[in-house]
Order: structure tokens, then C-alpha cells, then sequence
């Protein structure tokens, strides 16, 4: 029987980034992983960045919709479809402000026989955890039914931080395995168990938020994505995208987090669509990103006249 997978956390938290490292150590010990990607708008974007070793076919963006919610049906129907495969394992990234409770509650019920029950995986950003504001209760909430828990951004969190954030997880989820991503044991990820933790119902449409996306042209500078990402309003949540810098042979990939720091690096990928500026939180305005990507160039012509 094969096994799905379910990746959850908050926006910016490092779900993609796990399920790429989890794509590329299955194919290179010959295993069949299909991806499903969710996410409010775009999911093409990061799908596409997985598609040099997945394929077209073991690959499915879903963007548009939440898979807790109106998306699940999807979702199932998605699931079932999935072709049989010799050591196939099913990983699902959900968009990162999904009800992790009902989207295991719903997903296990229709799933064809030939899979094992779904379990899920949480990825915490350790920096982050609980300083959402208006979104901790959500957060709290993604953990309540994992199986196992994966902190990320320790790096430069001191030991009182990860020590305060582990013993705040373990009274959320008893049950959960928690660990640091460095000591994950990606092939023991089919052989969990799905958990059993107690959870109570949340209002999950204090949740909901606006998502756009616009076409981004080529920049001529990497600080005119400086310049968008530092002119959005805080109330964006996620702020990412792709485009081609002048005089670049490769595209770049850019995203800003929660905390609003800025990664800039090179998109690894085949570009199915064409440049692209998105958003998710409130305040998404195809109109607003239409004008900071204006305004943007127009700093940079500037800059080159000085």
C-alpha cells in the first residue's frame, strides 16, 4: 500500500524546501514520489521547480482554493486518481493556511483502498512560532495533529528559544515526534502512524485572506526586487515570484517571509508561465502590485542617471 504524506505550516516556514529535499532523496534511492502542491495563487510557481525530475505527470498543482475546505473534494479526487507504481509514496503540500485538523479528517474518508490513511507532517519555523499576531491561534492549531514535528530556522535561535518553542509544541501535540530537520529520517516518513491527539474545532474562516498574482517584466537591477518586496504593506504575509535580471543567463526566484527578510537566489526549474509577482494576506491588489513594480523601475532608472 502506499503511503500519503501531508506537509503542513505556516506560510514561510520551510514546507517547500523539505518536500523538495524529500522529492530528490526518494528518486535517488528509485522510489515513485507524486507531489501534490496547494497553494491560493500560483501553485504553478513552485510546482515548476520540481518538474526537471518529477515530470508532468507526477505532479499536480492545485492554486485558487484552501483543500481543507472547498478544495478537498479536489483533493480526494486527485489522490485517487494518482497512477500505481512500484514503491510509490503521495506527498501533498498544503497551502500554509490550511486547517491541518480538517483536512486529515476529510481526506481520510474516500481514499481508494490502495492507499495507507494519511499522515501528517508539520514544519515550524522555530524564529517565527507564536509571533503571528492575529495568526498564532492558526499556527497553534497546524500542530494538533501531526504525527511529527520538524523545527527549521534554528540556525542562529538560541537554545532557550528552541527549548521554550519544543515544550510549547509538546503540550499542543503530546504525541508528536519532534525534531530538528537535520535529523529526519525521510525514509521512515511512510512507516508513521497517523496521530490520535485530541483537537478542538476552529474558526477557520478568521483564516481567510485575499491572494493575487500580476506578470512581473524583466528587472534590470536585483534591488528593483528590494525595492517591490520592501514596498508591499506588512499585511502581505508572502510575497514571492520569478523574472529575469538583465544580463542573467538564469531566472530569478525571490520571496519575502512573514519576518519580511528577502531570499534571492536563482530558479531552479522550467518556467511553464510567464514572470510572476504574488501575494497572499490582506491588502492583495493586482492594482497595488501593478503600481510598486512601476515605481520600482522607475527608482532604478534613476539610480543609473546618479
Amino acid at each position: 500500500m502506499e503511503a500519503i504524506v501531508v506537509l503542513v505550516g505556516f506560510l514561510g516556514a520551510g514546507k517547500t524546501t523539505l518536500l523538495k529535499r524529500l522529492v530528490s532523496s526518494y528518486i535517488d534511492a528509485g522510489w515513485n514520489p507524486y507531489v501534490i502542491l496547494n497553494d491560493y495563487e500560483n501553485a504553478h510557481l513552485d510546482a515548476q521547480q520540481l518538474d526537471d525530475r518529477l515530470g508532468a505527470d507526477g505532479l499536480t498543482p492545485m492554486d485558487g482554493n484552501c483543500v481543507c475546505c472547498s478544495g478537498i473534494t479536489e483533493l480526494r479526487e486527485t489522490v485517487n486518481r494518482i497512477p500505481v507504481r512500484e514503491e510509490g509514496v503521495t506527498l501533498i503540500e498544503a497551502n500554509g493556511t490550511v486547517d491541518a485538523c480538517d483536512l486529515m479528517e476529510f481526506l481520510g474518508v474516500g481514499i481508494d483502498e490502495r492507499f495507507l490513511p494519511p499522515v501528517q507532517v508539520s514544519v515550524v519555523d522555530v524564529k517565527n512560532w507564536q509571533r503571528r499576531g492575529d495568526y498564532c491561534e492558526l499556527e497553534a492549531h497546524q500542530v494538533r495533529v501531526s504525527s511529527l514535528i520538524l523545527l527549521t530556522h534554528v540556525e542562529d535561535a538560541p537554545e532557550a528559544r528552541i527549548s521554550a518553542v519544543t515544550e510549547d509544541l509538546k503540550r499542543l501535540n503530546p504525541g508528536a515526534r519532534i525534531l530538528g530537520t537535520d535529523e529526519l529520517d525521510v525514509f521512515g516518513l511512510p512507516e508513521l502512524s497517523p496521530s490520535d491527539n485530541e483537537w478542538a474545532r476552529y474558526q477557520h474562516d478568521k483564516a481567510q485572506w485575499a491572494s493575487c498574482s500580476v506578470d512581473l517584466p524583466g528587472l534590470p537591477t536585483i534591488d528593483c526586487i528590494l525595492d517591490i518586496c520592501n514596498s508591499l504593506p506588512k499585511s502581505l504575509l508572502r510575497v514571492k515570484g520569478f523574472t529575469n535580471i538583465a544580463g542573467q543567463s538564469v531566472d530569478t526566484y525571490f520571496e519575502r517571509c512573514p519576518d519580511g527578510e528577502v531570499s534571492i537566489r536563482d530558479f531552479n526549474g522550467t518556467a511553464l508561465t510567464t514572470s510572476k509577482l504574488l501575494t497572499v494576506g490582506q491588502g492583495s491588489d493586482p492594482e497595488l502590485l501593478n503600481r510598486v513594480i512601476a515605481e520600482s523601475l522607475k527608482s532604478s532608472e534613476l539610480r543609473a542617471s546618479q
